[in-house]
């Protein structure tokens, strides 16, 4: 990359001017129809709480619900306004995102079914930023579980910090969130980011828990830091929500970014998450070992436990490009054990049928009947700690067909730290290239308090409430689940009326409140 290393400083434009509006607003806009077509006035655009219309045929048109992001400016007014450092550069220009640009939450109307009029603010560079690069003092941490493509995204704001805005104040926080406040921070330049999207896990380390809201805000003003950048998943992206209230408490210049991180796909509004599709393709290399394995030996019987703790995605997708697999159990689908309708009667049945039985489960599968009934224990980022499902059903299994006097050859398979620790793919690292460059991008707008991610393909900034709290779940009456269905043939054992329908965007189950506020 070579970007604004030669080019002048960006300008001062004069004050910001708070017309913050529009924040939760209904916007509509006055249209000349034509067609299929319609244009509008830039003025006729209107916020409002209720929309009233002068009539069926009147001229207004309903755009949606802007659901937009918290800005700087609406504590500090005075703000300066300078140029975007691209500003001139033709090739860049054309790329600036105006402000009024939104993304649809749900793109598929019909007239006569509900429908989420909900919009997010388009990601990317604006013209005018409210940071100059001389005064940008950035920190980037990542908290946490592993995934792929961590680094690609330490990586990414990094340079694009450096490159494009011409930042040079930049440190790593090690170790999570307790890394801000036990010095544990290292300077960051290109060069020693330079060959990181190569190799697994982070860089700066991570842990699980030490969110001290007080500690952490006395680093960050202590080392005068303006923007952070913060990788992790829910109970981080909360940590980040916090932080960002502290700030305003403060009347900080602070921009606090999430870029979102959870191998499982659970994180709602957004696509997809960065590190799943490089998780699906280690999935399904765990499930042909397994697929070789039973085809090998009489009553071959595979067994493999993949992540997903309160969603199914890794394991669906796995089983879906599998083709293989004869029953994929996910969180989502309660099952049985035992009975007619049970697992041990459907692998049997699939032994007596095919000579070989391929079993996929997510992690968080089954919780309900694995025998240890202990308290609920939970580890210091306050997630609940699960059951061994996979062993559970090892020895289940086993048992079963010993009780029956059936020989069979069970190999169980569980690749869950080997898929963590991969870099990224082809795939994922572009993805992670994107999410870092529209959170530095969003930070130099002067947004705080904010997540990345394709809403229906469109890179958007969501306020960090949108997404907290909330749980992206497999919807068991979608396509995709129902074709994993026929393609496995296990419904005949799969009583789908003990489950909920629609589960996109649910609460996860209560937790106790871990963050320090």
């Amino acid at each position: 990359m070579a970007f604004v290393t030669s080019l002048a400083p960006p300008r001062r434009v004069g004050k910001a001017e708070v017309t913050r509006a529009r924040r939760g607003k209904n916007v509509v806009v006055a249209i000349e129809r034509q067609g299929g077509h319609a244009a509008a006035d830039p003025e006729a655009v209107v916020s409002t709480d209720v929309i009233e219309y002068p009539s069926p045929e009147g001229p207004f048109c309903e755009l949606g619900h802007l659901s937009e992001v918290a800005h700087l400016t609406d504590y500090l007014p005075d703000l300066e306004v300078y140029k975007n450092p691209a500003a001139g550069r033709e090739f860049i220009n054309r790329y600036f995102v105006d402000n009024g640009d939104a993304v649809m939450k749900q793109v598929v109307m019909n007239a006569t079914k509900p429908r989420d009029m909900t919009m997010y603010m388009r990601a990317g560079p604006r013209e005018s930023v409210y940071f100059h690069p001389d005064e940008v003092r950035a920190a980037i941490v990542s908290c946490g579980g592993i995934c792929p493509g961590i680094n690609t995204v330490i990586r990414e704001v990094v340079e694009n910090l450096w490159y494009e805005y011409g930042v040079r104040s930049i440190f790593g926080v090690q170790n999570g969130y307790r890394g801000f406040y036990s010095k544990n921070w290292k300077t960051m330049n290109p060069e020693m980011v330079d060959q990181i999207h190569k190799q697994g896990g982070t860089i700066l380390g991570s842990s699980r828990g030490g969110f001290d809201c007080r500690k952490i805000m006395d680093a960050l003003e202590t080392r005068g830091i303006n923007h952070v950048y913060i990788i992790g998943g829910d109970g981080t992206i909360r940590g980040a929500n916090i932080l960002a209230s502290e700030a305003k408490k403060r009347f900080l210049k602070l921009s606090v970014v999430s870029v979102p991180k959870t191998i499982d796909n659970d994180i709602p509004v957004i696509d997809r998450s960065f590190g799943f599709e490089t998780a699906v393709e280690g999935a399904l290399r765990a499930i042909n070992a397994a697929c070789v394995e039973a085809q090998s030996f009489p009553n071959g019987l595979g067994l493999v436990k993949l992540m997903g703790r309160n969603s199914g995605f890794i394991a669906m997708h796995a089983t879906l490009s599998s083709r293989d697999v004869d029953v994929c159990l996910i969180p989502e689908v309660p099952f049985q054990m035992d009975g007619p309708c049970g697992l041990n009667a459907y692998v049997e049945k699939r032994l007596k049928e095919r000579g070989r039985c391929i079993v996929v489960v997510a992690e968080g599968a089954g919780q309900d009947i694995v025998e240890d009934k202990r308290t609920i224990v939970r580890d210091r980022s306050g997630n609940r700690l699960l059951s061994d499902i996979g062993l559970y059903l090892y020895n289940e299994l086993k048992l079963y067909f010993q009780q029956k006097e059936t020989e069979i050859n069970l190999k169980y398979i569980d690749p869950t730290y080997m898929i963590r620790a991969v870099p990224a793919n082809a795939a994922d690292n572009l993805y992670c290239t994107m999410l870092a460059h529209m959170a530095v991008h969003g930070a130099f707008a002067g947004f705080t308090a904010f997540t990345i991610g394709p809403v229906n393909g469109f890179h958007a900034y969501i306020p960090l409430a949108d997404v907290t709290n909330l749980q992206n779940k497999v919807d068991i009456v979608d396509r995709n689940w129902l074709r994993l269905v026929a393609s496995t043939g296990q419904s005949e054992m799969m009583d789908t009326s003990l489950a909920g329908s629609d589960s996109n965007g649910t609460e996860p189950e209560a937790e106790p409140d871990f963050l320090t506020a």
